[in-house]
């Protein structure tokens, strides 16, 4: 019988502080881990963001750097295609970038059971093949027909891409759902099924929603501390649709005090002079819809603002 390979510690090889992340605080380099949340937290539009930036090289929601860029494969598994390429396109016009200059390669195959072992084998062809620096699958509910309540079942399917990891020196990211109604437990305790989710990540990162508008991303590590959540909008200014990190200085829509709402909506439609719709105003204001529409009945009311066909415009004094 062959013994197995052994190595004093000392001769381990060591990594550069600057090649320990793919995404420098949010995932680590050639980590394996969980992009979690109750549903409709955002979880692929994050997803997304974090293949555009390692495929573009640019910044993760514009603030956190990727040094060293690389190809991205992908499996949506449950967005229709198109709906894919207009997520993309809309980040990379928020990151200043083109997807056709983008090395993202989409799998296009309608099913991808990692239960299969003939779909393991192909998945594990086409990574060979392609040599991606991320793997992102988006959400495992939809790679499978196991009980993720049971531990044995879950773990043959974790362990596969834990294999591909260290063979092929890649990170994997896999989208999953949390429990709902689960906002009072720790991030990785919400997670749905069985607790191999929460155990298998090296970097991980959950989603929550804060009202109506925001989303609170709480990053893990293993091997790392982690920095403070993060609050997020998702956001549209003009084809960018994408999640932005909001400063903590910045009131929460909910406690601006009518004033200031005013002032904001003032000067959004003073800026360009024209009518505006009401998503694109919503969009420029950064503010609740409910609360927007209260505040444009009330400045109409007022006759500070006119609604026409076209839109809102400002009252011509």
């Amino acid at each position: 019988m062959t013994p197995l390979p052994v190595q004093p510690a000392y001769h381990l090889t060591d990594r550069p502080e600057q090649h320990r992340w793919l995404v420098e605080g949010l995932w680590a380099e050639e980590a394996v881990g969980i992009i979690g949340g109750e549903p409709k937290c955002c979880k692929s539009f994050l997803a997304l963001d974090l293949a555009v930036a390692v495929a573009a090289g640019v910044p993760c929601l514009r603030r956190f750097a990727v040094t060293r860029p690389g190809r991205v494969l992908l499996y949506p598994a449950e967005d229709a295609l198109h709906i894919v390429r207009q997520r993309l396109e809309s980040i990379c016009a928020a990151a200043g970038t083109q997807l056709a200059a983008l090395d993202v390669q989409v799998i296009t195959a309608p099913s991808l059971r990692l239960d299969l072992e003939d779909d393991r084998a192909r998945l594990a062809d086409t990574i060979a093949r392609l040599k991606p620096r991320l793997l992102v699958l988006d959400p495992f509910v939809r790679l499978h027909r196991i009980d993720e309540n049971v531990s044995g079942e879950v773990a043959p399917l974790l362990a596969f891409l834990r294999d591909m990891q260290r063979h092929h020196a890649i990170a994997v990211a896999v989208v999953h759902h949390a429990k709902k109604g689960a906002g009072t437990l720790r991030a990785g305790q919400a997670l749905r099924g069985s607790s191999e989710f929460h155990a298998w990540g090296d970097s991980n990162l959950y989603l929550r929603r804060d009202g109506d508008d925001r989303i609170i991303l709480t990053p893990e590590h293993r091997a790392a501390p982690a920095m403070p959540s993060i609050t997020l909008e998702l956001n549209q200014h003009e084809t960018a649709l994408a999640l932005e990190p909001i400063h903590a200085s910045e009131p929460s829509p909910d406690n601006a005090t009518p004033k200031s709402l005013d002032d904001r909506i003032t000067a959004a439609l003073a800026e360009t002079g024209q009518p505006q719709p009401f998503t694109d105003l919503r969009a420029r204001c950064r503010i609740r819809a409910a609360t927007l529409y209260q505040r444009l009945t009330a400045m109409i009311d007022n006759g500070c603002v006119i609604k026409s066909p076209d839109g809102y415009r400002l009252t011509k004094n």
